[in-house]
């Protein structure tokens, strides 16, 4: 068998290295919020023809005396206009599409036109903080209350402390890389990503239970002689599925963020990155985590 434990402080140093670089990179740079969380309009619109550049559009508009204004192509022939904290009313809309038809045929058939309020914006950030929160604790009681029958050398306590320590490392790396790309490329953080993130929570906490839950297998049957021994075997017995689990779905997802179009490109990247580092956590922290408290308690 590989001996997984052994490299644990490796495992540690380079999960502790890119959390800290996330979280310097939220301090230092923040959050390019999309207009989801911060209000604003979003305009979608198609031509006929080839899309002229964004430059001329964006010149075009300069008329309008628009705030924040961003212009983002889609496909071949579409463009999105984004209006970061203002809400326009439909006049200014038509005010819009009219300035936009000055250089090129527009096709009138493809208008996509909503707007979102700064109160509303506002109300959504809160919510979507509450609701990582709270997915966080309900994994934790479900690992406390699905390993509860676990009392020896580590109660049930510390598997779910574990897990959340590890699901959180899952969430913080992919934040801080769409951080860094905000400041970078302009990249806005929006309600997709926030789905993706939450899909990163399922998919790690359930390749963390098929491990912690070969671990209580292997306890049960006293196939070990020590823990650390049990949580090695578990590790070996389950690195294959974990590894073609992450494989096969990274190939999904891959295939979204290549061939899905732009608006899909921000919330695959978000998945590819978690998704990997969930499934690092799940082998190099969750368990080697266990490992190292044991050995902490014995000490003492």
């Amino acid at each position: 068998m590989f001996p997984f434990l052994k490299y644990k402080r490796i495992y540690y140093i380079i999960s502790g290295t890119l959390v800290v670089l996330s979280i310097a990179s939220l301090i230092v740079f923040g959050l390019n919020l999309g207009i989801d969380f911060t209000g604003g309009s979003v305009l979608e619109l198609q031509f006929k023809d080839s899309r002229p550049e964004s430059s001329k559009i964006k010149e075009v508009l300069s008329t309008l005396n628009l705030k924040d204004l961003e212009i983002q192509g889609v496909g071949d022939k579409g463009i999105t206009i984004k209006i970061s904290n203002e809400s326009i009313s439909e006049d200014m809309r038509q005010s819009i599409v009219n300035e936009v038809k000055k250089v090129g045929d527009v096709n009138e058939q493809s208008f996509d036109f909503r707007s979102i309020g700064p109160t509303i914006g506002k109300e959504l950030r809160g919510k979507t903080q509450l609701v990582i929160l709270f997915s966080l604790v309900a994994m934790f009681i479900y690992i406390l209350f699905a390993f509860r029958k676990i009392s020896k050398p580590l109660p049930s306590f510390y598997y779910g402390l574990a897990a959340s320590i590890a699901l959180a490392h899952d969430v913080i790396i992919p934040v801080g890389v769409m951080s860094l790309l905000g400041r970078i490329y302009g990249t806005q953080f929006t309600i997709p990503i926030i789905a993706a993130l939450l899909t990163i929570l399922g998919y790690s906490i359930n390749d963390t239970v098929v491990i912690y839950d070969r671990i209580r297998e292997v306890l049960m049957k006293r196939r070990a002689n020590t823990y650390e021994e049990a949580v090695n075997m578990s590790l070996n017995q389950t690195f294959a599925r974990s590894v073609n689990t992450v494989v096969t779905t990274l190939l999904a997802i891959l295939a979204i963020y290549f061939f899905g179009g732009e608006t899909l490109k921000d919330f695959a990247l978000t998945l590819i990155i978690g998704i990997t580092s969930g499934a690092y956590s799940s082998i190099f922290v969750a368990s080697p985590l266990l490992v190292s408290w044991l050995k902490f308690k014995e000490r003492r």
